[in-house]
């Protein structure tokens, strides 16, 4: 079956300003511009939504995100979420469901149940290193065998799914990068923190502590009389940011380090940006970088789980860092690239070829198949 103007419902936590939110509206706007009746159901309200989508996109907010006190209110919580999804469904009735991140994957699973529609689940990080909470770890060990599908994305990841979750039906997509970028608000200026005479040293991420910009915070600060013409920029915000500023501060590097929020004119910053620095302890599949590559970022990272292996190509476009969370190690590949203009620009002139390996055109594709494969199969069993 090939079903060229399919109903998509696509179930995520909020449309914040995370890897899994950006994707989401990615995808999703591409799946409107098509002429495809899309919705996009969050459990959080509308208020927290961050990334813009399609004109076309019907937007539900439930208004169900509340964190619960207990496990009896957990309980008692997430019944109430999957039978108000439930409702949702039955009220859409959807060719297909996607679902962005574990609990997002499981309540769809349960309330799809028995209703016909295929769902779709789909991981946005390594588990083994992101662990959910046991509980919600064995509900999807039980929940995903039901799904039409189990999207990881990378190898390692499904690997790990074959592995520890018999019977499931898994699949291995990886996120798209786009190029260009959209733009849209907060628009932070770039010539504003860094003037044309400087270099710039770029991060992006939400701050938490699995990024480790403590650590990149503290390799910088190894290379400011060494290059004494590079400033840092982290852009994001996060629970980590005010501990941030303070290591900034006891560090004397408030002219050299700048921490000044979310950016929605990403695309300026990548362009300008002089090298990109990825420091986290783990990845699923790392948005910015791949965007920072696609604009001719040349790229420095820890060669973590998972994801930055699968981008960089070590040497080519960029340096891959061993071990995860070593400082000098880290320090010493910065420099490497700090120095050398010539070799930075080399990798730079082949980053951008990324936008090819996991073009749009390319990811939506694999989407296609997987959609048509899902609705096939339940006609089949139907009939």
């Amino acid at each position: 079956m090939n079903k060229t103007n399919m109903n998509i419902v696509i179930l995520i936590y909020s449309m914040h300003s995370g890897g899994a939110e950006r994707v989401t509206a990615n995808l999703t706007n591409e799946w409107a511009k098509r002429g495809w009746q899309v919705t996009v159901i969050t459990l959080a309200p509308k208020s927290m939504d961050f990334y813009e989508l399609h004109s076309d996109i019907s937007r539900i907010a439930l208004d169900l995100a509340a964190e619960s006190p207990s496990i009896l209110k957990a309980f008692f919580s997430n019944l109430h979420r999957m039978i108000a999804i439930r409702r949702e469904l039955r009220r859409l009735s959807p060719d297909i469901v996607l679902a962005m991140m574990v609990d997002s994957s499981i309540l769809a699973i349960l309330a799809g149940m028995r209703l016909g529609i295929p769902i779709i689940g789909a991981e946005h990080t390594y588990p083994p290193m992101d662990p959910t909470k046991l509980i919600w770890d064995r509900i999807r060990r039980w929940t995903y065998p039901h799904a039409a599908r189990v999207v990881m994305l990378t190898s390692e990841g499904l690997s790990w799914l074959n592995d520890k979750i018999p019977n499931v039906h898994g699949a291995v997509i990886p996120n798209p990068v786009l190029y260009p970028l959209a733009v849209f608000e907060p628009k932070l200026i770039v010539e504003s923190l860094v003037t044309a005479d400087r270099k710039l040293l770029l991060a992006v991420g939400r701050m938490v502590e699995s990024k480790q910009f403590d650590r990149l915070i503290e390799v910088f600060s190894m290379h400011v009389d060494l290059h004494q013409d590079w400033d840092l920029v982290i852009l994001g915000d996060g629970p980590e940011r005010q501990a941030l500023k303070s290591q900034v501060q006891a560090l004397g590097l408030k002219t050299r380090v700048h921490l000044p929020g979310q950016a929605g004119n990403m695309g300026d910053w990548y362009q300008r940006a002089d090298l990109y620095v990825m420091s986290s302890r783990y990845e699923g599949f790392p948005n910015t970088l791949t965007e920072a590559m696609a604009h001719g970022c040349a790229a420095v990272s820890y060669d973590c789980d998972t994801g930055p292996r699968d981008i960089i190509r070590h040497g080519v476009d960029g340096l891959l860092v061993s071990p995860v969370g070593d400082v000098p190690a880290l320090a010493e590949a910065l420099h490497q690239l700090m120095q050398d203009d010539e070799v930075r620009q080399r990798m730079r002139q082949r980053a951008i070829e990324v936008r090819e390996r996991y073009s749009l055109k390319a990811i939506l594709t694999l989407w296609d198949k997987l959609f048509n494969e899902a609705v096939s199969n339940l006609i089949t069993k139907k009939t």
